[in-house]
């Protein structure tokens, strides 16, 4: 029995070293928290054990954006068999140069108005503490 488990766990060790290095490599630098590829490939490399636990844990950005790259792409497709077609969100209609001009003349008169009303709250504060 110990010599089973004794055979068993360097194969485990180097599959999930394998796996930690080839999703470290593919995924883009903002994919990576922590350390950068390197330090992390270095990590996984030196330490296998902790390197690919951590690396699992902490190191991978998890989520809708990270779900298409790297190995996590083969178990994010095998589960979608099931699953309906997401619905496509609508895209923004551009506007027009004259509607971003009068979105600009908003603005330049939004903040006029702010500065208006800051210096007037001045005045009438050092009016009262006269």
């Amino acid at each position: 029995m110990l010599t089973a488990m004794a055979a068993v766990f360097p194969v485990i060790l180097l599959a999930a070293m394998v796996i930690a290095l080839i999703d470290i490599i593919m995924r883009d630098e903002w994919q990576v928290r922590h350390l950068p590829k390197f330090g992390w490939i270095l990590l996984v490399i030196f330490l296998p054990l902790v390197g690919s636990l951590l690396w699992f844990l902490l190191g991978r950005e998890y989520g809708a954006a990270s779900a298409s790259e790297g190995i996590g792409s083969l178990m994010a497709n095998r589960g979608q068999q099931n699953r309906p077609a997401p619905t496509p969100t609508p895209t923004p209609t551009p506007s027009t140069t004259e509607q971003q001009l009068a979105e600009l003349d908003r603005e330049i008169e939004y903040y006029q108005r702010k500065a208006e009303l800051e210096r007037l709250k001045r005045e009438a504060d050092g009016d009262s503490a006269r």
